[in-house]
């Protein structure tokens, strides 16, 4: 009678299942948040503001809001005030149910990450 032994799974298996496991993690806890151009002044209740070009938002991430920085001319003469708006609901040119602030878009979290999640009840 032949001995049976359990399957025995090669290394580089272990390692590839391994480094799924560990990118799904550190991407699911990303620390820049998805985020828009808009225009502040743009806002309309059904749709939410209108999402500019990037290039009239401040170019650097950094934290906090982007409430007092100025406006900037477009072509057309008229001032856009333009901020970077986080974790927006997109819909035809507009985004909605976002926050101003890149702090509390990180602080939102994910799968995984620690934060004000949803539970369910």
């Amino acid at each position: 009678m032949a001995e049976t032994r359990p399957r025995r799974l090669r290394s580089s298996t272990v390692v590839l299942g391994s480094m799924g496991v560990l990118a799904a993690a550190l991407t699911s806890c990303g620390s820049e948040p998805d985020r828009r151009c808009v225009d502040r002044d743009s806002y309309d209740y059904l749709n939410g503001y209108k999402i500019v070009a990037d290039r009239n938002c401040k170019s650097g991430s950094s934290g906090g809001s982007s409430y007092g920085k100025g406006r900037k001319k477009t072509g057309t003469g008229r001032g856009v005030d333009a901020a970077w708006y986080y974790d927006a609901d997109i819909d035809g040119g507009y985004a909605d149910d976002g926050t101003f602030s890149r702090s509390e878009a990180v602080d939102r979290g994910g799968f995984g990450c620690d934060g004000s999640g949803s539970s369910g009840g």
